[in-house]
């Protein structure tokens, strides 16, 4: 069964979006919103802070806590993460599962074996930024601005074996402009790992999240654009999913 999972990319105090990472439209309020997408049925809800690691700050937890006092489904955060004690804070705050990518990609990749041995590996997730270059994708962070040098298969494989839960895999290329999700990468990740990929940006229609699940069998879609601007809600999403005889949570 494929979650569908709301994504809030969040620049505090407000939820943004960006296309290709850049050019931050304010959405709303996280909490709010939060709300809203667990109201309508969001088997899961991720909040990333999208900007912690580019401004070198601190985790504002407490925008996290607000959101986790909104919620009664899985909830994973992120953004900003660098060290054990930033893992057990945003558990405390009402975390389910942390989500980490600067770091570990560029300071220290043994964050991921520490963390997962401490809280298990369920409450580990990477996210990836994949952009592609000719016949390969490379992992990039801070929003996409920064690239690591670090395939994006390789890195997959090495973050499932450091003992990471979960891939939140998203794709620089096709984030914010609604024409579809990168299906081929999509399919090289999934298949690739034995853990749950999450598969992010280019949800335009229902159409693509259809086809995304049909061809790549992600464990999870995650969607923003399509719900922040009203074109369509959770369920409308699983009703049509259901009628093309895809099953979904």
């Amino acid at each position: 069964m494929t979650r569908l999972i709301a994504k809030l990319d969040v620049k505090p105090p407000y939820v943004v979006k960006p296309v290709h990472f850049e050019g931050l439209r304010k959405i709303g309020n996280p909490s709010e919103l939060a709300k809203k997408y667990y109201d309508q049925g969001a088997d899961e809800l991720f909040y990333i802070d999208i900007v912690s690691s580019l401004y070198q700050r601190e985790i504002l937890f407490d925008g996290i806590e607000k959101v986790a006092n909104e919620l009664f489904i899985p909830f994973a955060a992120g953004g900003g993460v660098k060290s054990i004690d930033d893992f057990s804070k945003m558990f405390h705050m009402g975390a389910d599962k942390v989500v980490i990518n600067t770091y570990a990609i560029q300071e220290d990749p043994s964050i991921i074996n520490k963390a997962a041995k401490i809280f298990g590996s369920q409450a580990v997730v990477v996210n990836i930024e994949a952009k592609k270059w000719q016949n390969h994708w490379e992992c990039y962070t801070d929003c996409g601005r920064i690239q690591s040098q670090k395939n994006v298969l390789e890195w997959a494989k090495e973050v499932e074996q450091r003992g990471a839960g979960e891939i939140l895999l998203q794709s620089v290329d096709t984030d914010g402009r609604c024409r579809g999700f990168d299906i081929e990468l999509a399919k090289k990740v999934v298949s690739l790992v034995d853990i749950p990929v999450v598969v992010s940006s280019g949800a335009g229609s229902l159409e693509d999240i259809k086809t995304l699940i049909k061809v790549a069998n992600p464990s999870g879609v995650a969607i923003a654009s399509l719900l922040h601007y009203d074109r369509v809600n959770i369920q409308d999403i699983k009703q049509y999913l259901n009628i093309n005889e895809k099953q979904v949570s």
